[in-house]
């Protein structure tokens, strides 16, 4: 098994120099490009302190699992605090995994464990049986997560194929919502969204979803209705209120949002704008949370099954961590649309 030693001469430091590092130890200074050459010599020589490492060998000879811990790893801060879409998945993930004896170790951003010395800490030395994923990560902390062959992994909200996948297809769900606005005789449709895991639009599948409705009814995309908000609320306003203000372009009859939280200010802006719902400008909206009830008037938004998913993620990870195989690398929940009074107006 790696030692300390075996990985100061990997580096070509001293041996407490990498214990320091490893321990994230302060006491002195040492510089950030030598810290960066320690922790990539722990991931290749794949080196875990002693206690770590005496505790690991316990398990796999024990054959079972014994800290009946789960780490939760989120994309930003904001998603645990109250989030009107991720709170009930997590809150509904954390009662399922308590009902099986199981508690949330640790919830951490994806930003916090760029810290390598966290990141390492959260694996060896907390020890849980298990992580989920909301969210997009970064293939960094991916990486590091599957060295691990002990380590059962399932993700929400998250690209890419490398693990197991609790989720709903945002692109059928997308194009059901901008159906039913083509149904409604609508044929100029803005949109207002949010980049995806790449950082373009063109990445997010509910703005895929959105263009290939159009392309389906044959009507032609216009980029001077595609709001772009970086997912943050008060661009969706911003956005949508200086493009009404403009006079050098013909106004959309109806807006698509990518979601329930950008299409509430991009109402407000609307309806500041002297304009009404739906009469001038219908909208239709994605994930359908409690918030869509009450916005004036309420808002037409495609359903997603927030407590199912948490719920069907969590029963999915314990049966991995019963050592079965999932029948599925990806399980895709039924999305439905609900109308409501925003899109129904017939022209």
């Amino acid at each position: 098994m790696p030692t300390l030693k075996d990985v100061a001469e990997r580096v070509g430091v001293s041996i407490s120099t990498v214990s320091r590092v490893v321990r994230d130890d302060n006491s002195k200074h040492i510089n950030q490009e030598t810290k960066s050459k320690v922790w990539e010599a722990v991931r290749e020589l794949n080196y875990k302190p002693n206690e770590s490492a005496r505790f690991l060998v316990k398990k796999q000879k024990e054959n079972k699992r014994q800290t009946k811990q789960i780490g939760c790893i989120i994309q930003a801060a904001r998603i645990n605090d109250d989030h009107p879409y991720y709170s009930p998945i997590i809150t509904s993930f954390n009662k399922k995994i308590l009902e099986a004896g199981y508690s949330l170790a640790f919830i951490h951003t994806s930003e916090e464990l760029t810290d390598e010395a966290l990141l390492h800490k959260c694996m060896h030395d907390i020890q849980v049986d298990g992580i989920i994923i909301i969210g997009e990560v970064g293939q960094a902390v991916l990486a590091y997560l599957q060295q691990s062959e002990e380590l059962a992994i399932i993700g929400i909200c998250t690209s890419g194929t490398e693990i197991t996948m609790v989720d709903y297809d945002r692109i059928p769900a997308a194009k059901s919502a901008v159906d039913h606005l083509i149904s409604q005789g609508h044929r100029k449709i803005g949109f207002v969204g949010g980049p995806g895991h790449t950082g373009e639009l063109n990445s997010e599948e509910r703005f895929q979803g959105y263009k290939f409705a159009l392309y389906d009814a044959g009507i032609p995309l216009d980029r001077e209705w595609i709001i772009d908000t970086r997912w943050e609320i008060d661009r969706s306003y911003k956005g949508l209120a200086g493009q009404l203000k403009r006079d050098d372009i013909e106004r959309p009859t109806a807006i698509f949002a990518a979601s329930d939280q950008l299409a509430i200010p991009a109402l407000r802006a609307v309806l500041e704008s002297g304009l009404r719902i739906p009469e001038d400008i219908a909208f239709v909206s994605m994930d359908n949370i409690d918030f869509a009830h009450y916005t004036t008037p309420p808002l037409s938004s495609v359903h997603v099954p927030k407590v199912e998913i948490g719920t069907r993620a969590a029963a999915t990870l314990l049966e991995m961590l019963k050592g079965e195989e999932p029948l599925l690398s990806k399980v895709l929940l039924p999305h439905k649309l609900i109308v409501r009074q925003s899109s129904l107006f017939n022209r």
